[in-house]
């Protein structure tokens, strides 16, 4: 189990330049079991390894990595892309994100001429534009399809700038050496949206005063209308518009009365961080990574368990 996780966690950063997209029938990647992980990796930044566990029968999680040319122009700027999709309901979200996402930041990075913020948030609202757009063709074929969706972080490390976008539960965690102690450090990086968080469920009502059922302790567990743990995602269309919680989709993802705003919704929370010499490596992973380890139970997992290569 300790190796699954040290190969679930690590991701360092050394001066190196390549190109790697994640997928998981990948040569130089290995299996075991359930597991699917890469021991090491290059990307522009530096060093990598990343792994996936199947939770459930069918994959519904997407990763990927891109290094390299962030724009449609070879005139840069340049850097790496790093993103974790946990998908939910099924797998098409993540996977519409996989193929997608990355290309949007691409163009709107070409668009404005450099890597910012902004550039960020337009690449996610094209993903979610795109992706309202398949549910809305495929939704006489295939009406579950708008039960589907995704959390989605994204790390982007351009220029010197770590800049860390998230939608839902999945979480970045930076590894930074205190000089002094020689400790490393735990620094969580993104905002989470799950409403097990007091201040995500006074959000919620805050932007739906009208509705006192917005947020219900079910089974022991919040969740938004009773039914989906996170307010942010990319999908989950029958949250978003009304016009597709109704017959034929399922009764349990039906609400009982009809809504008039977005009840989900698809803006990211994005932060910005100088990277400085004492940040050591960054972790991205979604909730079932968190859910077992505490952040600095994590860092100290990566911190202690180095890897054998040549630097």
């Amino acid at each position: 189990m300790l190796s699954g996780l040290m190969n679930l966690l690590r991701a360092c950063f050394l001066p190196r330049s390549d190109r790697h997209v994640h997928t998981s029938s990948e040569n130089g990647g290995r299996q075991d079991g359930l597991l699917w992980y890469k021991d090491s990796g290059q990307h522009f930044n530096g060093e990598f390894s990343m792994a996936v566990v199947q939770a459930n029968n069918l994959l519904e999680d997407q990763s990927q990595l891109e290094s390299g040319c962030l724009s449609l122009h070879e005139s840069g700027p340049y850097g790496t892309f790093v993103g974790v999709y946990d998908g939910h309901g099924g797998p098409e979200t993540s996977r519409y994100i996989n193929d997608h996402l990355f290309q949007h930041l691409k163009r709107f990075t070409s668009e404005q001429q450099g890597m910012s913020a902004d550039v960020i948030r337009k690449a996610y609202q094209a993903t979610e534009d795109g992706f309202l757009s398949l549910v809305t063709k495929q939704w006489p074929m295939k009406p579950q399809i708008a039960a589907v969706g995704s959390c989605c972080l994204v790390g982007v490390i351009c220029n010197g700038t770590l800049y860390v976008a998230n939608l839902g539960d999945s979480r970045a965690v930076l590894g930074r050496a205190v000089k002094a102690t020689g400790e490393v450090l735990a620094i969580q990086l993104s905002a989470e949206h799950n409403v097990c968080i007091e201040s995500v469920r006074r959000e919620m009502q805050s932007l739906h005063p009208d509705d006192s059922q917005i947020v219900v302790l079910k089974h022991n567990v919040w969740r938004v209308k009773g039914l989906i743990q996170i307010s942010r995602s990319i999908g989950d269309v029958y949250l978003k518009k009304a016009e597709f919680n109704r017959e034929p989709l399922y009764p349990k993802f039906r609400l009982c009365e009809p809504f008039r705003k977005p009840i989900l919704s698809a803006d990211p929370s994005i932060s910005m961080h100088e990277l400085q010499p004492h940040d050591q490596f960054v972790i991205f992973a979604s909730d079932g990574l968190w859910e077992h380890l505490s952040n600095q139970e994590a860092v100290n997992i990566v911190q202690n368990h180095p890897r054998s290569v040549s630097l």
